[in-house]
């Protein structure tokens, strides 16, 4: 079962206390689209600028990622600079020139409007709203958002999340979004504002799944090194959507916790190296081997 994924697709300047990498391919799209690339094909919409290596064509192509949903339009990609501290928790953003995405309006071609799983990166809600408008019937819908929008384009967020499935957002977000202070409180509230399943990532300290009866707590890999933590959150939700999909059928509270550990494997590798550079040679051994680990740490018995 293939799953749609709509997001951005950048090239990023990363800086951290140790070093600085230019020109990566970046964007909430690509890193979801490769995370999910190892439980599900995936089909990509997005938009670049000509200045876009040709070479991210074949390696996506190479992954069962298809392309055929990013436009290509003269000008240049989406472009971010952003340089963590020595925690590697504190980000700065130093720039962000939107390009080509400043006008991107996500259009699908008719092969994708029949999609039964979407996962909506990262983007303005009134645009995760426009691609729900053009697909058919759509059987699990997965969204992310982030405080920009929280802040800036509530109402429209609010539309969207009775259309949602799951909702994932971090742990800021979701109390930027209720105004609670408990994370638990927090979850229910949003829960009740219409999707039927609410994750939330806490980062290092790992995430929280909630149901209408149902709760789950993952805790987070132990990492001796950290190289880049852009993108973590996207390939968490990426991992999540693509194991999900891969089911091929109407999710468990068990297929989500399973996804949610899958999910945090993922985002444990994506931190290892700048961009996407540790998934690229990434293996499904060593990712069921890490599952492994993980599983037992957060106490949750699979059978089978």
């Amino acid at each position: 079962m293939s799953l749609l994924i709509v997001g951005s697709i950048a090239l990023d300047t990363v800086k951290t206390p140790v070093e600085e990498h230019a020109d990566l391919l970046g964007g909430s799209a690509s890193y979801a689209a490769l995370g999910a690339s190892f439980f599900s094909p995936v089909k990509l919409v997005g938009v670049v600028g000509d200045d876009f290596p040709a070479s991210e064509f074949e390696f996506w192509k190479s992954r069962e990622i298809d392309a055929e949903g990013v436009q290509r339009v003269p000008g240049k990609t989406f472009r971010w600079s952003g340089e963590y501290a020595w925690d590697m928790n504190t980000r700065e953003t130093r720039s962000v020139d939107l390009n080509v995405f400043e006008h991107f309006r996500p259009d699908l071609p008719a092969s994708y409007k029949t999609s039964e799983f979407v996962l909506l990166a990262n983007i303005a809600p009134a645009l995760q709203s426009h691609v729900l408008d053009q697909m058919e019937r759509p059987r699990f819908v997965v969204a992310d958002t982030m405080d920009l929008w929280i802040e800036t384009t509530r109402d429209d967020l609010d539309a969207l999340l009775p259309r949602v499935d799951l909702l994932i957002l971090n742990d800021s977000e979701a109390r930027e979004m209720t105004k609670e202070t408990s994370l638990i409180k927090a979850g229910r509230r949003i829960r009740e504002a219409g999707p039927r399943y609410v994750a939330i990532k806490k980062g290092e300290h790992g995430a929280l799944l909630f149901s209408e009866n149902e709760f789950f707590s993952c805790g987070a890999y132990p990492l001796e090194d950290i190289h880049d933590p852009t993108g973590a959150g996207d390939t968490f939700a990426g991992g999540m959507a693509g194991y999900l999909a891969a089911q091929g059928r109407a999710p468990t509270f068990t297929d989500f916790r399973r996804a949610m550990i899958y999910g945090s494997v993922l985002a444990s590798f994506n931190v290892e190296a700048f961009s996407l550079e540790r998934l690229r040679t990434l293996q499904k051994q060593e990712i069921e081997e890490r599952y492994q680990v993980f599983r037992s740490m957060s106490q949750f018995e699979v059978v089978g």
